[in-house]
């Protein structure tokens, strides 16, 4: 399939160049509006953007808007007319309106909503009240909703004059006069069921919901426990604001997921894709995080000055120092990944602390015997050093290893009860710990050993 958008591309390279925009129109017609996007992603040139995106049809071309990145955007509501504009925003859905929005200079979103007509305008004003990131301002208010009066007849009547205009059909609401959500019926038990049922015989009253305040992530998780299409949100009242759907929460998950992995490599989180991200921007997310992980580095500086004369006693000691802090990161950091990732799926709380702390330790007894005696039999037949020396070196790894393993699996549940990201507490904060406490293991027990 990527072959064949690549082959399209071209095409409508050279079409544009030999300005064949009827070809262009009948190429892009019967096109999925996911792959229209992408192709209107690889034109450079301004004028071509719009031109191409003027060529589709009125149907899909707020379908294509709604895959294109904002930038893109931005660059075609600035070359549309006011009546152009209208028909694009009339026929977005309120979510996906709101998101490209929320990214707009001011000046672009006044003339946006200047062209909106009055009850679009209502409906997207509405959600950009909601916090960003929460289940309101990711929800749409294009929904199906019936009544309990009506008869299966009656609603698929209903969902044939309406639902045209709806983010899905395949689950229908019933709420009161009040908006107050009743219960749920899907299309499937509509057109199964019996033309003169009534909804409210057919309707299943147990409805999973969530609030409208409530933080995208966990709504992420609702929609992965109960393997929703679509789910309803309601706010203090349990009346029926929107829903949100699973294309809304697949986004949701890649970002919390970009998210997580930026924290945990020490990189404030950005939005920008990676191409799309300046030097200065990537400088400006990355040094913060780089000078707070020198400073504290500097600890195990000091720590190593603080006992010179041991090492100058005993040069040796100074060569399986790297070894030594390497592995007790790498120790650390394998236990602090796997912690934050049962968080983030909810395997495991802050009460099971005890149990993680407890395994996790068995784990590193076994792991720090096993690289201890691999250690002494490397030592003593490649680094030929004397047995004592060995043994000190052999004792601090397993010390070491035993000292991440606490530290890595016990770090992100602490910051997580406490309201901080897990993630901070991933490879950078985990190894600048564990490198200083592997020294204050190390020189102490060659203290003890080898009377430094």
């Amino acid at each position: 399939m990527e072959e064949k958008i690549e082959e399209l591309e071209i095409k409508i390279k050279e079409l544009l160049n030999e300005k064949k925009y009827h070809e262009i129109r009948e190429t892009l017609q019967d096109l999925n509006e996911a792959d229209i996007a992408e192709i209107i992603e690889t034109i450079e040139n301004r004028d071509d953007v719009v031109r191409v995106f003027r060529l589709l049809s009125k149907d899909n071309a707020a379908d294509v808007f709604a895959y294109i990145p904002v930038e893109y955007e931005q660059m075609i509501i600035e070359s549309l007319t006011a009546r152009e504009i209208g028909q694009v925003m009339n026929d977005l859905y309120s979510d996906d309106a709101v998101d490209m929005l929320e990214e707009m200079p001011a000046s672009v979103v006044k003339k946006i909503l200047a062209a909106t007509d009055s009850e679009t305008r209502q409906d997207i004003n509405n959600l950009l009240k909601y916090p960003e990131d929460s289940a309101g301002s990711l929800m749409t208010v294009e929904f199906a909703n019936l009544r309990t009066y009506m008869d299966v007849m009656d609603a698929l009547k209903k969902i044939r004059s309406t639902g045209i205009d709806k983010e899905t059909i395949n689950v229908c609401y019933v709420t009161d006069p009040q908006k107050h959500l009743l219960g749920i019926v899907t299309l499937r038990q509509l057109i199964l069921a019996d033309p003169e049922d009534k909804i409210k015989d057919l309707m299943d009253e147990n409805v999973i919901t969530v609030h409208t305040l409530d933080d995208q992530e966990e709504v992420a998780k609702q929609f992965q426990k109960y393997d929703f299409e679509a789910m309803p949100v309601v706010d203090n009242e349990n009346r029926l604001v929107g829903i949100i759907t699973v294309d809304d929460v697949m986004d949701i998950i890649e970002e919390e997921a970009t998210e997580d992995i930026e924290m945990m490599a020490a990189i404030t989180p950005t939005d920008q894709p990676y191409t799309k991200t300046t030097v200065w921007e990537t400088y400006k997310k990355r040094i913060p995080w780089l000078m707070l992980l020198m400073i504290s580095a500097s600890i195990t500086g000091k720590i190593i000055q603080g006992f010179e004369s041991a090492l100058s006693a005993c040069v040796v000691l100074t060569s399986f120092i790297p070894m030594l802090m390497d592995t007790g990161g790498n120790c650390g950091s394998q236990a602090s990944v796997s912690i934050i990732r049962a968080l983030s799926l909810d395997e495991v709380e802050f009460r099971d602390l005890p149990l993680i702390v407890w395994k996790e330790i068995k784990v590193s007894l076994i792991v720090g015997l096993t690289l201890a005696v691999a250690n002494f039999i490397k030592i003593m037949l490649i680094d030929q050093t004397t047995v004592l020396v060995a043994f000190v070196v052999c004792i601090t790894l397993f010390v070491t290893i035993v000292v991440a393993k606490f530290v890595g699996c016990s770090l992100p549940v602490i910051a997580s009860k406490i309201g901080f990201d897990p993630a901070v507490m991933a490879s950078p904060f985990i190894t600048t710990i564990v490198d200083a406490l592997s020294l204050i293991v190390y020189f102490n027990v060659a203290g003890i050993f080898l009377n430094l």
